[in-house]
């Protein structure tokens, strides 16, 4: 009988002491990735090395050398008949240099919410397509298609949905500023002794591949990334637990979010077993009682649905309207990535993704019309730092080793958004 090998991909972020020359410590970081099968006989292996200078973080050089054979694989432990697929877990990140300050371009202070006020899109356009509070939100839009209303009984319901979206808007935009909701801007150089950005970019770049192995709303990744952005400004944590605090922030996540969530064994299976059942529990306990059981906190994709609805022009094609929402959500995704976007405001991430996408789609036009402003509450030159944040990070990330974001939006159901709608290198301040 064929046997199954099981596969594990070894994440490793080490000190390169040649490329810095001689036995220097501040050389450059090279980020491996080893694909191995432990079964004996044949086997199939894939290594890649990319190597990034601490002088250039933005510049990637990718080393790939693969040799495949046939392989033959053993069966899936039978205590874990949800798994579809072991993912490959994150393990210590070992030989980091110590953390340090960037200086960053565009990196003024975020500006506060917008006291203008805000309108809400009609009912009528919100697509709520995933998560428990899209569910919610679908389900008060739904009626009777057979039932016959009068123009009169249109316009007196479709007030009282105006003043209902506009009411939940608001609490959302009240909760989004709530100070436990927040974390810290600059967590990692104030609070964290033992953890860099780079790593947190590793861990949720893993984050997302494993919501889509286990096909998680897209809601429990952001809820993930905000549970372990507001643990990490209040709580010191070595890198061997980094991962560990990742998969307890999506357990919690996923219940909150999805209706059949994976069980604690899958988040262990899938980790390598590096963590307990016991361990992925207690640290559960701990995040909880860190975030004062409020899990509440709204996301950048809480927003996007509203506003990418309220972008929309009603003479558009439903495939331009298509791809702006997946344009959107790519962008949003990958500011979860970015260290730099923690500073902002759910709500201006959203808005600066959809003000980019516009821009994308249409380079002619302004991309932020009145209905967005009246909408967002946002002026052009409220979105100017995030946009600048978002876009110097879209324009980076292709030959980048962070691959889960790309793979997941270069995918057909996607309509490819990642590979064929490119930024430019520049957006013109005119814009702002």
């Amino acid at each position: 009988m064929a046997t199954k090998t099981e596969e594990s991909i070894v994440v490793v972020l080490y000190q390169d002491y040649d490329h810095g020359g001689g036995g220097n410590l501040g050389g450059g970081l090279a980020f491996c990735k080893h694909r191995a099968s432990p079964a004996n006989g044949d086997r199939e292996e894939g290594n890649q090395c990319m190597l990034w200078s601490e002088s250039s973080p933005t510049r990637i050089h990718v080393k790939a050398n693969k040799r495949k054979q046939k392989s033959k694989r053993k069966a899936s432990p039978p205590d874990s008949p949800r798994l579809l697929k072991k993912r490959p877990p994150l393990t210590e990140l070992t030989n980091i240099a110590p953390n340090s300050i960037h200086e960053r371009k565009h990196s003024s202070a975020s500006p506060p919410p917008s006291t203008a006020p805000v309108a809400i899109v009609d009912d009528q356009h919100l697509d709520c397509d995933d998560g428990m509070m899209g569910s919610y939100l679908k389900g008060i839009n739904q009626s009777d298609p057979e039932s016959e209303i009068s123009a009169s009984s249109v316009a007196s319901s479709q007030g009282f949905e105006l003043r209902k979206w506009s009411s939940m808007y608001k609490h959302l935009r009240s909760l989004e500023v709530k100070h436990n909701s927040r974390p810290i801007a600059n967590y990692v150089e104030t609070v964290q002794k033992d953890i860099q950005a780079n790593m947190r970019q590793v861990l949720v770049d893993w984050l997302v591949e494993v919501a889509e192995e286990y096909k998680l709303v897209s809601d429990t990744i952001y809820l993930s990334v905000s549970y372990l952005d507001r643990y990490l400004s209040s709580e010191c944590v070595g890198r061997n637990k980094l991962q560990l605090l990742g998969v307890s922030c999506m357990l919690i996540a996923s219940k909150y979010e999805d209706l059949n969530p994976p069980r604690v064994e899958d988040f262990c299976y899938i980790t390598d077993n590096t963590y307990t059942k016991k361990e992925v529990l207690d640290m559960e306990t701990d995040v909880l009682k860190c975030l004062k059981f409020d899990t509440r906190s709204p996301t950048a994709k809480t927003f996007l649905r509203i506003l990418t609805r309220a972008a929309q022009d009603k003479d558009s094609s439903n495939d331009g309207d298509i791809r702006l929402d997946y344009l959107s959500s790519y962008l949003c995704e990958l500011s979860l990535l970015e260290y730099a976007c923690v500073r902002f405001l759910p709500s201006v991430v959203a808005a600066s993704a959809v003000f980019l996408s516009r821009f994308i789609i249409h380079p002619e036009q302004h991309p932020w019309s009145s209905s967005l402003q009246l909408n967002s509450g946002y002026d052009p030159a409220d979105l100017k730092d995030c946009v600048f944040a978002i876009h110097g990070f879209a324009v980076n990330i292709k030959g980048s080793y962070l691959r889960g974001v790309r793979d997941k939006f270069t995918q057909h159901k996607f309509k490819h958004v990642a590979a064929t709608l490119v930024p430019p290198p520049e957006i013109p301040l005119e814009l702002f």
